[in-house]
C-alpha cells in the first residue's frame, strides 16, 4: 500500500471517528430532546464526569505524539509500514478517550442536562479529535 492510500484510509478512519462520536447525541437529542428528565439530580455529575474524561485523552496524545515522530523518521525506509501501522493502532485507541465527552453527554440527555452544556461537550469532543488528524508535513 503506498502512502498515499495510507493517508487516505486513516482521513476516511477519522470522520467515520467523527461520525461515530456525534451520531449518539444527535440521535439522542432529537428524539429525547422535549421529554422529562428523568433523574435531574444527576445532571451536574454528569457534566463533571464528562469534563473530567478530557483528561483521559493527556497520556494518550503523548503516545500518539511519539509514534507520530516514529512515524516520520521511518519514512522512506524499510520500518515505515509498521510505523504507520503503529501511528493508526495509537490513534484508534485515542479515539476512543476522545469520544468520552461526547458520550457521556448523550447519556446525560436522559437526565436533562442543558443544551449548551451539551454542546461545550461536543465541542470538547471535536477538539480532541482534531488533535489527531494526520498532519500534512506527513508523507
Amino acid at each position: 500500500m503506498t502512502r498515499k492510500e495510507v493517508r487516505h484510509r486513516l482521513a476516511l478512519a477519522w470522520w467515520r471517528q467523527v461520525a461515530y462520536t456525534l451520531a449518539p447525541l444527535l440521535v439522542l437529542s432529537y428524539l429525547l430532546g422535549d421529554t422529562e428528565p428523568v433523574l435531574p439530580v444527576l445532571q451536574m455529575p454528569l457534566f463533571i464526569a464528562a469534563l473530567s474524561s478530557l483528561f483521559l485523552s493527556l497520556p494518550l496524545f503523548s503516545a500518539y505524539k511519539r509514534a507520530l515522530v516514529a512515524t516520520e523518521a521511518a519514512l522512506g525506509r524499510a520500518e515505515e509500514p509498521g510505523a504507520w501501522s503503529e501511528l493508526a493502532r495509537r490513534r484508534r485507541i485515542a479515539f476512543l478517550a476522545a469520544g468520552l465527552p461526547a458520550w457521556i453527554a448523550a447519556l446525560a440527555v436522559f437526565v436533562g442536562l442543558n443544551a449548551v452544556a451539551l454542546v461545550l461537550l461536543a465541542l470538547g469532543s471535536l477538539v480532541l479529535l482534531y488533535l489527531y488528524r494526520i498532519p500534512r508535513q506527513l508523507g
